[in-house]
């Protein structure tokens, strides 16, 4: 197959890196043969405005998510003394995890019910309803009494709020991907992806800010009474910010485009069930990518977020305050760095970038545990640092990577499947392991061995990986910023012969 000899170089310089021209080639070859043919009016030029809407409504949903994952991170010795009084302090710890691991349970169900639904009904009106459960559940949780006050009450309403919470977290973080990959134009899906991941790490930020403040300004006596509550109830006000934004969005040109088109593969009267059979059965290869990608990430996520800051303070001893500012400061690492190390996944690809930073992990998770694990301040720092480091490079292309592996039918139904089998099997779980195989052996270095594990299946996963940098989502025409944008992409195609 001949090529204008110029076009590579035109692509090289618009592109980048060697291999990602060489994806998009193959994808302008796709284009030329798919039917109907490609024409100019075709490409879809994105509304500007309402693309940046989009990205903030998902990113602030995201946020909040997290930000109750990072209140009850910290929070979790804590709220083990509230509503589990009468166990050992560690007992109390792991109690205070199995709850929080508890939500996880249910996030595969709630892919398997919101997922299927964005695909028939739409994925704006999905995310609304998840924002409004998010927000109630997390919202309910500050209003419940302590043990001291309604007895075995008290834990099982804990549980079910998190019930609530993971169910309703099971369609957001799969909606919240498909709808900025869908708005977002190719070539820089992998800068406008990791804002979602950058609203993410803001919002533990935020949640671990605020109960770092409240652990410095209250009384642990009045932080049992009340000062619990404070982080839980600032949830309700944010929710409804967000709900205000998604209702002022339009569905995804993507999703439109499906509803115009009559040879769609999903209609709007097919069941969810047969949809998850077609899943399973036809895209059961890149769901095993997707589980492997994010076994990847979120193990490193949690192990950082949610189990770093009990192993500070129960293991190494440290202060709680020390504690909570060392793990900030990862967060805070993760949060500067995310959105260049997007932007450079838009210029070397995807690929490397998961590759590099999984090596890393394997190579340097045993080391850097062995420097958390010292009462000296500097290696810990470093230690932080390098894991927010790695956990930013495995953030920043997972927006525009997931999206990717599946067609427009089934995205949002497979993605969140996907996302929520890993995260509940290997993700949620993991303060609730880690802690309990630390307890066991009395080794420090588990996590280590832990993320090494992890790093292992995640590197398997990219070499199954299929390169999607610059390249349209599977069955959507190229998406590009303007109308010059739009000719010059099928000016290119135009010269693949």
């Amino acid at each position: 197959m001949a090529i204008d000899t110029g076009l590579t170089t035109r692509l090289t310089r618009r592109w980048g890196h060697e291999h990602v021209v060489e994806g998009r080639l193959r994808a302008l070859r796709r284009l030329m043969r798919r039917k109907p043919p490609l024409t100019e009016e075709s490409i879809t030029v994105v509304d500007q405005p309402m693309l940046k809407r989009a990205i903030t409504a998902a990113a602030l949903g995201n946020m909040m998510e997290w930000f109750d994952f990072g209140v009850y991170g910290y929070l979790a010795a804590t709220l083990g003394k509230v509503f589990y009084p009468d166990s050992s302090g560690s007992a109390q710890v792991l109690a205070s995890f199995a709850t929080f691991a508890a939500a996880f349970v249910v996030r595969p169900l709630g892919g398997m019910f919101f997922g299927p639904l964005g695909d028939r009904i739409g994925r704006q009106k999905v995310l609304a309803v998840t924002m409004i459960m998010m927000s109630i559940g997390t919202f309910s949780v500050g209003l419940i009494p302590s043990y001291h006050a309604i007895g075995i009450a008290a834990p099982i309403l804990l549980l079910l709020a998190r019930l609530v919470q993971g169910f309703s977290t099971g369609g957001e973080y799969g909606g919240a991907t498909t709808f900025i990959a869908e708005y977002s134009p190719d070539r820089r899906r992998g800068f406008l992806g990791s804002w979602l991941d950058f609203g993410t790490f803001i919002g533990y930020s935020l949640g671990s800010s605020l109960v770092t403040v409240l652990n410095l300004l209250v009384s642990e006596h009045d932080m049992l009474e009340w000062g619990w509550r404070i982080p839980f109830f600032i949830a309700g006000p944010m929710g409804l910010i967000g709900l205000y934004l998604r209702l002022k969005l339009e569905d995804t040109p993507a999703f439109r485009k499906q509803l115009d088109d009559h040879s769609r593969k999903v209609s709007e009267t097919e069941s969810g069930g047969r949809e998850l059979l077609s899943i399973f059965t036809r895209f059961w290869r890149p769901l095993l990518v997707c589980i492997g990608l994010v076994t990847l990430y979120n193990v490193t996520n949690y192990m950082v977020t949610a189990y770093l800051p009990t192993f500070f303070t129960d293991e190494v001893h440290r202060s709680q305050t020390e504690a909570d500012l060392l793990v900030l400061l990862s967060m805070l690492v993760v949060v500067s760095s995310i959105v260049a190390i997007g932007r450079l996944s838009d210029w070397t690809g995807r690929r490397p970038i998961f590759a590099v930073a999984a090596i890393a992990q394997i190579v340097l998770a045993v080391p850097l545990f062995l420097m958390l694990d010292t009462k000296a301040l500097w290696p810990a720092i470093v230690a932080c640092v390098f894991l927010g480091l790695i956990l930013a490079s495995f953030a920043a292309p997972t927006a525009s990577t997931l999206p990717a592996l599946f067609p427009t039918a089934v995205r949002y139904g497979a993605l969140s499947i996907g996302f929520n089998i890993a995260v509940s099997a290997f993700g949620g779980t993991t303060p609730l392991i880690t802690s309990a195989l630390v307890g066991t052996t009395h080794n420090h270095l588990v996590p280590g061995f832990y993320l090494v594990v992890s790093g292992v299946v995640g590197l398997v996963a990219v070499v199954f990986m299929r390169e999607s940098a610059t390249q349209p989502l599977e069955g959507s025409p190229p998406q590009v910023d303007s109308p010059s944008e739009a000719t010059a992409v099928y000016d290119d195609a135009l010269s693949v012969r």
